[in-house]
């Protein structure tokens, strides 16, 4: 008698096991650039305006050209968006070639002397490397003073230069890494400061306050000139 043949068990299906999931490190942002993304100031528009200016009177570029660029220069929202304008031309600065390094101050001598420059019906220059009092005052009448502070040594961070012009002239000129602010009045004359922010915060600090009668106060930076060594000159110049 043939057995009966069983059935065979099916057979259960294996789990399988779960794939893990393939692993991606996650790109890494790209640093940001400070300086590129800093607001544009007047100050760095006008900088921009004039080197455009002078590749039109070089004849580097055409009036369109010219026309063209401007608009984009007062439309830029930042440092950033200046730059690419200029790249082409002479008297562009890149971000690495412009950061400005670290400043040092020594003790702020609060009650130290003021300068005094004084013309009167003659003409006062103070300018080279000068170590800059912490208050200014400087007063013409029917005469001119220059004070150039492009070359000079800052042992503190705020400078006041109190300005009286009458009849005269009194102008003020900074390099273009410090910040640069003014209040003042004229009389039947001008009183202008071109203001200025330092991109570092620990940068001098120069307050242009005053008058003018009939006459004459002006403070805006210089083109082209920095102070890249700060420090260093200050070391020197207080013998350590």
């Amino acid at each position: 008698m043939d057995l009966e043949k069983q059935p065979e068990p099916e057979k259960q299906p294996q789990p399988q096991r779960p794939v893990a999931p393939a692993t991606t490190s996650p790109a890494e942002p790209a640093p940001a650039d400070p300086r590129g993304s800093l607001r544009a100031s007047d100050a760095d528009r006008d900088r921009i305006a004039d080197i455009l200016r002078d590749a039109l009177a070089e004849g580097r570029i055409d009036a369109e050209e010219h026309s063209d660029r401007i608009d984009a220069v007062y439309r830029a929202k930042t440092v950033g968006e200046l730059e690419p304008i200029v790249r082409d031309l002479p008297g562009a600065r890149t971000t690495r070639d412009t950061a400005p390094e670290a400043v040092a101050y020594g003790p702020d001598d609060a009650e130290g002397p003021a300068d005094n420059l004084v013309a009167i019906f003659s003409s006062t220059t103070r300018k080279g490397r000068w170590r800059v009092s912490r208050r200014t005052n400087a007063f013409a009448l029917f005469g001119n003073i220059e004070i150039d502070l492009t070359e000079s040594i800052f042992a503190q961070r705020l400078t006041t230069i109190n300005a009286t012009s009458i009849f005269g002239n009194v102008e003020v000129r900074v390099p273009e890494n410090i910040s640069l602010r003014g209040s003042g009045t004229g009389i039947f004359g001008n009183f202008e400061v071109v203001t200025l922010e330092g991109v570092d915060p620990q940068a001098p600090v120069v307050v242009i306050n005053g008058y003018s009668v009939f006459g004459n106060v002006e403070a805006r930076p210089k083109r082209g000139k920095w102070i890249t060594d700060l420090q260093g000159k200050l070391k020197k110049n207080l013998g350590h």
